[in-house]
């Protein structure tokens, strides 16, 4: 990154979904992929459903709320202020009944990249589970 950036408070490029308002506060571009970090607003009844990284490791910093995650061996209820991280080839997944809110870290993932590619889809192309799990394995994302 040649130049500072500052990104205010409910700003930066964003992507409002059903379960999830996600603000990208540091893009993988401006890192040359090694960093990324993504504000989640998280909407009541959020499920981010069983999946795993080969090289991305992700990081979750709870800003508001509560949220579970469940791992194959261990499910952790995290409160504001908490930290979990997911290392590379472990499996996980998320849920926050009430809402809540989180920072997103990323390191060597391509997240943002991630969002606007589904942000360019159809809903044709979510019907179509081959193309969601090519797309999926581009950016580093491997459900099961």
């Amino acid at each position: 990154m040649t130049h500072k950036e500052v990104i205010k408070s409910g700003q930066g490029e964003n992507y409002n979904y059903s379960q999830d308002h996600c603000f990208v506060k540091l893009s993988s571009l401006k890192t040359n992929g090694e960093l990324c970090f993504v504000e989640d607003l998280l909407k009541p009844g959020f499920y981010l459903g069983r999946h795993h990284h080969k090289i991305m490791t992700e990081t979750f910093y709870i800003l508001e709320g509560e949220v579970e995650f469940i791992f194959d061996d261990e499910t952790v209820i995290a409160h504001a202020g908490d930290t979990v991280t997911a290392p590379p080839n472990v499996w996980h997944a998320a849920k926050c009944e009430k809402g809540g809110k989180m920072l997103t870290i990323f390191k060597n993932g391509r997240f943002d990249q991630y969002l606007k590619k589904l942000s360019t889809m159809s809903d044709i192309d979510f019907q179509d589970q081959d193309l969601i799990r090519q797309v999926n394995a581009e950016y580093d994302i491997y459900e099961g």
